[in-house]
């Protein structure tokens, strides 16, 4: 039974081929990824597996309806690029990964906050040149400081644990508290004006909705406390990327780590070292020594990407043998 993979990398290669072994599955390999205009390159394969990127929406789902295909199998938690009424329309099922692990992305937004806060990144390439000079690079403890979690799923979670062992004293919203955790944890829920009053960081962990797109827009970062610190491993449309430039400028950001890009398709996971940058905004934003961003590799561990494959070839199994997907699991 042949699987259509799509945007694929090495890494991909790697563990999904592994994944496969003895299950019947065979992959088709792409590195272009999935659109309309190509879903022609299906033809013959039960599914298609496609990342964040990859664009399911109802013109592609009825080129790959047309070819007798049900099911479209997400190596990723986030479905916001697939048109979900098409597909029921259609007569699909939608398949994600919802946990892999957690620890990963927690620990990427940590990461970044050290990396930026105590200028790691630019010592490393100072002494590299052989300039062991200290000027420009001086940080702030995290101990004390007040760390606001928006979203307090399994990665937003973590990420409080992380930061209370750092002896931070963390505040969190979700439209879903989870009492008892925050109890056990001492973590406060507090409403979203309250957390961006009184955060001196917010690290955002919230999956995209219609109702979080922006969620930082030029409003919401005038109420942040002045000079805090902004983190985002979670969706890049989460966040105005055009009022982060203003905030930072002005000063009212003082810091802003980024794991996530809202015109990130086309950019990241791609190679442009030999070329112009095409995106004005993304460019702006590289341009401040107080921005650090990565390209959406927080989820990028061994542990990691062995549960994507394992657990994206075993919902394409069920679903190929006829069995019962996982509900937590299956989106449509």
């Amino acid at each position: 039974m042949k699987i259509a993979f799509y945007d694929t990398k090495p890494y991909d290669r790697t563990f999904f081929t592994k994944a496969v072994e003895g299950c019947g599955l065979e992959i088709v390999w792409h590195d272009f990824r999935l659109a309309a205009a190509n879903a022609a390159s299906a033809e013959g394969c039960a599914a298609v597996c496609v990342f964040v990127n990859d664009t399911v929406d109802r013109a592609c789902l009825e080129a790959l309806a047309d070819r007798g295909l049900k099911l479209v199998a997400l190596r990723c938690a986030g479905y916001n690029n697939v048109d979900l009424d098409a597909a029921k329309e259609f007569g699909f099922t939608i398949v994600r990964v919802p946990a892999y692990s957690p620890y990963a992305v927690a620990e990427h937004a940590v990461a970044l906050l050290l990396t930026l806060n105590r200028k790691i990144h630019r010592a490393y390439n100072r002494v590299r040149e052989l300039n062991f000079s200290l000027g420009g690079l001086v940080g702030f403890d995290l101990h004390g400081k007040t760390v606001g979690i928006v979203g307090t799923g399994k990665i937003g979670k973590i990420a409080a644990q992380i930061f209370r062992g750092f002896g931070c004293d963390v505040i969190a919203y979700d439209p879903f508290p989870q009492t008892d955790w925050a109890a056990g944890n001492g973590v406060r829920y507090v409403e979203m004006d309250t957390l961006l009053a009184d955060s001196d960081i917010v690290s955002l962990h919230m999956p995209l909705t219609k109702e979080t797109f922006h969620l930082l827009d030029g409003k919401s970062i005038s109420r942040m406390k002045h000079g805090a610190y902004l983190v985002n491993t979670s969706r890049g449309k989460l966040v105005e990327s055009k009022a982060v430039i203003v905030a930072l400028k002005s000063g009212q950001l003082g810091g802003v780590a980024l794991d996530v890009y809202e015109e990130e398709e086309g950019v990241f996971f791609e190679d442009h070292s030999g070329e112009a940058l095409q995106d004005d905004v993304l460019s702006r934003l590289l341009t401040f020594p107080n921005v650090l961003v990565t390209s959406h590799q927080a989820f990028l561990t061994e542990e990691a990407l062995r549960a994507i494959a394992e657990t994206t070839v075993d919902s394409i199994s069920c679903f190929v043998k006829g069995q019962e997907i996982d509900a937590v699991r299956r989106v449509v």
